[in-house]
This record gives structure tokens, C-alpha cells and sequence, in this order.
């Protein structure tokens, strides 16, 4: 009987057992500490606008939105924005007490594809409510690069909950960081933690003559998702080095930037990232917020921040606050955490580009 709180490895292994997450490609490497990857099928369209289907299924309003049928059997290349959709593997028959949310990965995120998932009879975007039964459908739309996916390739994850989200309140942070700290400075030393609504993240533009950031290249090479450490960095990234400890972000283009702290996510809860808020700037940072249990394990690790502002230019300074990371609670202590156990890609991180980039050009 699952506990309350979000699922763990051990969980989804048991609702894939279950047929409760159902799919006829499920492969072990899918299950991540606390979230599943999930997987494209080979059933992709082009279509002509983004849709939710809050009072049909999907596929009932489907026909009407296609301009191209695509099969990702032996790839194709999405063409930067220009907006896909594609289905799943997988399928759901949650039961009563266990709902969930999608995100994009951290390698989608890093690479400007952005990426939301959308549901039979849902309102929203990447939620998935109590009781769903049905099909997942992804939406696509590559921002920066033209990208070449295949069937089987993963770009998005899946995080269910048993009852509720438990989410720390600001006492509980302050209170666990005093104890167990959460977050670090780069000599790995714990700081007094900036918290409101979870924890503030700041941004890492110091000026000591090294890379605080990469801006995406107008023109580059196709990229090909399932290559990892294939790719030039020099073909696909401008580095940005500055000397006045601020960056000015111009609309339409795209950056990588890291937090100025080193974040610890415990083995007993998971983060999550909140991508946009208002009050700090007008300008989405973080695409991919889910953070596994053992992030960051032992002094911390920083978090890699995707920015793109929305309307006008806007400049950054060193410490400025960027981001939230919400604290959860899982169910129980898991039996698998982030590391290099599971081949994670991003423990121990600097200022990192995805997966798909070679270390050394």
C-alpha cells in the first residue's frame, strides 16, 4: 500500500507491475528517485496551433489542429519554432488517491526545447489529476535549435503523488537547513538561507575573467538528440565572459547560466523549480524544475538556469535572486537516489551544458 506523499523508484517499478502505468517499451532505465522518464512513440504531428481538450480526449479534436503526420520511427528533424505534437508510450489508470505532474528533463531544458504535456478532459498544461485514465500526448516547440528526435527518445518526466504534495513551509526549511544544511557557497561552507515561499536561488554572474554563461547561436548545426558528447559546443554556444558582474538578456535569445549557491536536495524529499515568477522580472528562468532525492549530495551542487526573457531586454546582476525551489516530501526514504549509481548526468555540476555537448572542444 503506497504511503502519502510524492512516489519514489521502488513505486513506479510497482505501478508499472501493476499495469497502472502501462506502456509495451518500459525499460528500467525510465525510473529516476522520485520521477519517471517517459518516452516518445513514433506518432508525431505538426500542427497548426497549441490546444487543451478540457471537455473532450484528445484525439476527438486532434484532426482539426494537424497540418502533418510525422512517423519518429527512424527520426525526423522539428524544425525550430515550429510547434509539434507527439504521443507517448506510455498510458495511465491511476486510481483514486494518486495524481501527478509532468516536466520537461533537464536535457530538454538545456537545449531550449520547450516541451508541455497535455491531457484527456484536462484545463491545464502538465498537470494530471486524480483517477486519469488515458492518453499522454507531448507538445514540442524547439526554440533555439533545429533538433532531430527518434522513437524512444525522452524528453519529459513524470512525478505522482500519493494523497497531497507534502511541501516544507519557510519554518520547516529554516529549521531542517540548521540541522542538515541544504545550501552552500562555491568553498562548500553552509549560508544562511534566503527563504520566502520556499528557497531563493540567485544567479552567478561574478566577474573573474572565466565563462558565467552561454548564449545559443543563430545558426547551427541540426542536433541529434540521442547522440550524447557528439556535439561541438563552439557550433551551438557562444560563451559569455563579463566584466562588470551583470548580463543584459535580449529578447528571443536563449542562455545557460548557474546559481551563485551549491543546492543539497536530501534522500528523503525532492525539489522542484518554479520556472516564472513575476515579482523577480519579467523573464522565464528554469524550464526543468524536478530534483531528485541526492541532488547536489554531501556540499551541494549549483543549478543550471535556462533563461529567456519574454518582451524586452533585461539585465541580470551578480546575486540577483532568479528562482524558487520548493522542498517535498516523498513517501519514504528511497531506495535509489540521485549519483552516479544511476548515471546521472548533471551530479557535482558547474556551469553545465546538456548531455549531448562534448566536455572539450
Amino acid at each position: 500500500m503506497l504511503l502519502k506523499g510524492s512516489l519514489t523508484y521502488e513505486d513506479y517499478k510497482k505501478l508499472f507491475d501493476s499495469k497502472i502505468i502501462l506502456s509495451n517499451h518500459f525499460n528500467l532505465n525510465q525510473l529516476q528517485p522520485s520521477s519517471i522518464d517517459l518516452t516518445l512513440s513514433d506518432e508525431c504531428y505538426e500542427i497548426k496551433s497549441s490546444f487543451l481538450s478540457p471537455n473532450d480526449n484528445i484525439r476527438n479534436k486532434l484532426n482539426s489542429f494537424i497540418k502533418k503526420k510525422i512517423n519518429l520511427k527512424h527520426g525526423y528533424t522539428l524544425k525550430k519554432n515550429i510547434t509539434y505534437l507527439i504521443n507517448l508510450n506510455e498510458k495511465l489508470k491511476l486510481p483514486k488517491k494518486i495524481f501527478g505532474k509532468c516536466n520537461p528533463k533537464s536535457s530538454t531544458g538545456r537545449l531550449d526545447i520547450f516541451c508541455r504535456t497535455i491531457f484527456d478532459y484536462c484545463n491545464e498544461y502538465e498537470k494530471i489529476p486524480f483517477e486519469y485514465s488515458g492518453e499522454i500526448f507531448l507538445e514540442v516547440t524547439s526554440r533555439a535549435f533545429n533538433i532531430k528526435l527518434k522513437q524512444g527518445d525522452s524528453l519529459n518526466q513524470m512525478r505522482l503523488v500519493k494523497g497531497k504534495n507534502i511541501i516544507l513551509d519557510d519554518n520547516q526549511l529554516h529549521n531542517y537547513h540548521i540541522k542538515h544544511p541544504i545550501i552552500f557557497n562555491s568553498s562548500n561552507k553552509p549560508i544562511v538561507p534566503k527563504v520566502s515561499n520556499g528557497l531563493k536561488i540567485s544567479v552567478d554572474l561574478k566577474s573573474n575573467n572565466s565563462i558565467v554563461a552561454y548564449k545559443a547561436k543563430e545558426k547551427a548545426p541540426v542536433l541529434i538528440f540521442n547522440k550524447t558528447k557528439a556535439h561541438r559546443i563552439n557550433d551551438f554556444w557562444e560563451p559569455l565572459i563579463n566584466k562588470n558582474n551583470s548580463l543584459m538578456i535580449d529578447p528571443g535569445k536563449f542562455y545557460i547560466l548557474k546559481s551563485k549557491e551549491k543546492i543539497k536536495i536530501p534522500k528523503t524529499m525532492a525539489g522542484e523549480m518554479i520556472p516564472y515568477d513575476t515579482a523577480i522580472g519579467d523573464f522565464r528562468a528554469h524550464y526543468a524544475g524536478f530534483f531528485d532525492p541526492g541532488f547536489g549530495e554531501n556540499n551541494g551542487s549549483h543549478a543550471v538556469l535556462e533563461v529567456r526573457t519574454n518582451e524586452v531586454s533585461f539585465t541580470l546582476e551578480d546575486g540577483q535572486i532568479i528562482a524558487t525551489l520548493l522542498y517535498e516530501n516523498l513517501n519514504k526514504i528511497p531506495e535509489v537516489t540521485y549519483g552516479s549509481k544511476i548515471n546521472s548526468n548533471y551530479q557535482n555540476q558547474d556551469l553545465a551544458l546538456s548531455k549531448h555537448f562534448n566536455v572539450l572542444d
